[in-house]
């Protein structure tokens, strides 16, 4: 006699609706902030500085801005966070993050928008988004059942690709047909409805009361990054690795709009594909990671050498379906390297420590994007895209040695077995018994936000 077949589960975010309404504001949140991004960079380069010298500096500028206050704000952010309740704080984000677009769309609906307002804009929303994300991965135990928590994890580290997709591929369309208005405008809509959404969304589990210690002083006091690395020198040494790496990764963001418009001589809809392109491989390799076998460095050092020939391939074949095909292998290398080590990060880091490791691996991963922007911008005026394709694949190189001999030195940390302890026949080891939110969106190769 045939058994019946178990019932399938219904999706996270169907079983847990709260928890499915807040991963809509943050997709909204997120693909809005990406569009803006990528949109003004490609106005940047295209329109507003009409073709002449310093469009490398004036996009990596802009970028260098966009990120700076995910780094300046980190402590900010982790005590907000800590005393106020989860909900108010990412509603009233979306919200401030909606009107700052809807009067810059105003504004550049009357006369023709400077420069330095498409710069203050991106300061205040990147602010927004700096208070917005680290919130709602505090927020996950709040939101979902216990059993639920690592699968909410593999939505929110998909909402980064899902975000970057979406943006990167409205961005450049949107400039092209409505000039920096238009990219303003449908930022401002995202963010308002991501606000109203959150607002109408009641938490199940939500804090009784926000900064409230422990009875009697039980409470650990929070310890600082530098005192939680100085407890794992594996993780230390992986993460300065990482933001080596991301001075090189992050630089895509800069060279691929002077890559269309220098060598292929394209319009905004190649930005959009080569962003597109981008957006789907890391979404591929967020969902693929978890079933690569072997450890976290030999994957990633594994990834970090195919990455680095991916991104070198436009400097060698100035193609455009080259490039398409680079950079997805390149996004599913980042998906790929994120879920493996954010996995790790969260077996590894005590239960309370995460909220303030996650914070300021944030700050210190996002410190490299500013500095990558700049260089990468500057060297855009002096040096041809292809060349600096070829110098993003040959900084990767050494670092991918590094990453996989930390692994095959015995930095990693290791079972019983001998074997690597985030891995068992290829797949995550079961979460601890104390389940803790991972740092969606903090992967260790963030998208630019």
């Amino acid at each position: 006699m045939t058994a019946n077949p178990a019932p399938r589960r219904l999706p996270v975010v169907l079983r847990n609706p709260a928890f499915g309404t807040v991963w809509a504001a943050q997709v909204l949140t997120q693909a809005a902030n990406r569009m803006f991004q990528v949109g003004v960079v490609w106005w940047l380069v295209g329109h507003a500085t009409g073709g002449g010298d310093g469009r490398g500096l004036a996009s990596g500028a802009f970028l260098a801005v966009s990120t700076l206050p995910a780094v300046a704000l980190a402590p900010l952010v982790a005590r907000v966070i800590a005393r106020r309740p989860h909900r108010t704080v990412m509603a009233s984000a979306a919200a401030v993050a909606g009107l700052v677009a809807a009067v810059t769309a105003g504004w550049t609906s009357l006369a023709a928008p400077p420069a330095f307002l498409a710069y203050a804009a991106a300061l205040l929303l990147a602010g927004c988004q700096a208070l917005f994300d680290p919130c709602l991965t505090t927020s996950v135990p709040e939101l979902v059942d216990d059993a639920d928590i690592e699968a909410a994890t593999g939505f929110e580290l998909a909402t980064q690709s899902l975000a970057g997709l979406a943006g990167g591929l409205l961005g450049p369309l949107v400039v092209d047909a409505w000039d920096l208005t238009g990219i303003v405008a449908g930022c401002g809509g995202a963010y308002l409805l991501a606000a109203v959404l959150v607002f109408l969304t009641r938490f199940p589990r939500e804090a009784t009361a926000p900064g409230e210690t422990a009875p009697s002083g039980d409470a650990p006091a929070q310890r600082t990054l530098r005192q939680i690395l100085g407890d794992h020198p594996f993780i230390r040494r992986v993460l300065l690795c990482f933001t080596a790496v991301n001075v090189f990764t992050t630089a895509v963001y800069v060279v691929m709009p002077l890559y269309t418009r220098n060598v292929l001589h394209a319009q905004g809809s190649t930005v959009a594909a080569l962003e597109t392109a981008l957006g789907l491989g890391t979404l591929l390799g967020s969902f693929t990671g978890a079933r690569l076998p072997g450890s976290p460095t030999t994957i990633g050092g594994a990834c970090l050498a195919l990455m680095a020939v991916a991104l070198g391939t436009p400097g060698v074949l100035a193609d455009r379906p080259a490039a398409v095909v680079a950079l997805v292998v390149a996004g599913w290398c980042v998906g790929v390297i994120g879920v493996r080590f954010v996995a790790l990060f969260q077996r590894l880091v005590p239960t309370a420590d995460k909220p303030g490791f996650f914070a300021m691996m944030q700050g210190l991963l996002g410190a490299t994007f500013p500095l990558s922007s700049l260089v990468f911008g500057a060297l855009g005026d002096h040096l041809s895209p292809r060349t600096l394709c070829l110098v993003q694949g040959a900084g990767l190189i050494p670092l991918a040695a590094a990453l996989w001999w930390y692994g095959r030195r015995g930095a990693a940390p290791q079972d019983a077995d001998g074997e690597d302890a985030t891995t068992v026949s290829g797949a995550p080891a079961p979460e601890p018994a104390v389940p803790a939110a991972a740092a969606a969106g903090n992967a260790p190769l963030g998208e630019a936000r």
